[in-house]
């Protein structure tokens, strides 16, 4: 006997990593050396003094009880102190700041808080799945909307002509992942009119701002942003703690309790040690994000030798742990690149299609892996390549 799931669960898919994972797993289980280029994991450890802090913390009396639903008030001045140094922006620790496990669950929360049946969702294309399948649990509609292929950005002209009557949030992603992105002062400026105009919640996902990124930005430094934006923030990528699950979200009171309310149903709290070790690594300075970005410059010299074996077009000026590229027309789209060299160089890259139709025809390629890794890659790709033109 099987029982039927809920109907919500029609709308949305196993998420491709997951399933792809599943497979590339598979493969190396029948003896295939899979490199798998993919994923956005971060390899490279956390900052040593955040460690010491989690072994020190939990070893003492009552770091195991349950913890307070809006994070540990450490955790919260550390996040404040953290964005007023980089972001230039002034929040309240007590009633502007919510921790999460993982900003992912905070697409979640958002979803959930302000969304039901009838309402409307603009979600980027090309953009992160998870915009798109939150917002079809909470029973919403997903409207699309394209970036433009020059700079990435929302085509403001597009969207104007639209009916956006029933929309109430808009996703938005800088620096953007997958296509790296960067945004500027008068994008974000854009939107918080756009919001104000048509009384739409923007929500600005924000985890890769130190990633390749010299010029940290947030949607909240714009002016009036507080009363129309929120903003997710994480620890998985600046600081090398994806597993971890340490994130934030962002903005006005008014806002955060509606949100308070929905997550206080879903978790008990974050582990103290984790968040007293995340307020640690909060307090690194410049020299770590140097440090960490002379390593992801060096592998990503690697990937844009990975990119001209493929005869893919790719810029340089990006910002985050990917490098977003146009397959070659050789190609009907990134999936059969993808496929391509996975099953016969053992290689895997992330086909662009994931992320909406506008990423069909590009390939994605994460820098989470050594320059040894990367050079195997090549080595890999070459020998399919000198196969087929003997």
């Amino acid at each position: 006997m099987i029982i039927k799931p809920a109907s919500r669960i029609s709308t949305v898919k196993e998420y491709y990593f997951s399933k792809k994972l599943k497979e590339i797993a598979a493969l190396r289980a029948s003896g295939k050396d899979i490199l798998n280029l993919g994923i956005g994991s971060p390899d490279l450890p956390p900052p040593p003094e955040a460690i010491e802090v989690l072994i020190e913390k939990s070893q003492q009396d009552g770091a195991h009880k349950y913890q307070s639903y809006v994070g540990a008030p450490q955790l919260r001045e550390a996040f404040a102190e953290w964005y007023g140094r980089h972001f230039s922006v002034d929040l309240n620790p007590n009633s502007e700041i919510l921790p999460l496990i993982g900003s992912k669950e905070g697409i979640m929360h958002i979803s959930q808080t302000f969304l039901e049946a009838g309402d409307e969702v603009l979600v980027p294309n090309p953009g992160y799945p998870a915009y798109r399948a939150t917002a079809n649990l909470a029973g919403a509609t997903v409207v699309e909307y394209n970036l433009r292929e020059a700079d990435w950005f929302p085509d403001f002209e597009e969207l104007e002509k639209r009916d956006l009557t029933k929309v109430k949030i808009m996703w938005v992603n800088y620096p953007n992942m997958p296509t790296g992105a960067a945004a500027t002062s008068a994008l974000f400026d854009q939107l918080v009119a756009f919001a104000k105009k048509h009384h739409i919640l923007v929500c600005n996902d924000n985890p890769y701002s130190f990633v390749l990124h010299e010029n940290q930005m947030s949607l909240l430094a714009a002016d009036g942003a507080k009363d129309v934006c929120l903003e997710l923030n994480s620890l998985s990528k600046s600081h090398n703690m994806a597993g971890w699950r340490v994130g934030l979200l962002a903005g006005k009171a008014e806002y955060l309790s509606e949100i308070l309310k929905f997550k206080s149903n879903m978790d008990s709290g974050m582990f103290l040690p984790v968040q007293l070790a995340a307020a640690k690594a909060l307090e690194m300075g410049d020299i770590w994000f140097a440090g960490l970005n002379d390593i992801y410059k060096k592998r990503q010299q690697k990937v844009f030798e990975i990119m001209d074996l493929l005869g893919c077009e790719y810029s340089k000026d990006r910002a985050g742990m990917f490098v977003w590229a146009k397959a070659p027309s050789t190609f009907k789209d990134g999936y059969a690149l993808s496929d391509k060299f996975l099953y016969e160089a053992d290689v895997f890259l992330t086909p662009g299609g994931i992320f909406g139709s506008q990423g069909n025809g590009y390939i994605r390629v994460s820098l989470c892996a050594g320059v040894a890794v990367f050079e195997e890659a090549i080595k890999r790709i070459k020998k399919v390549q000198e196969q087929e033109s003997s």
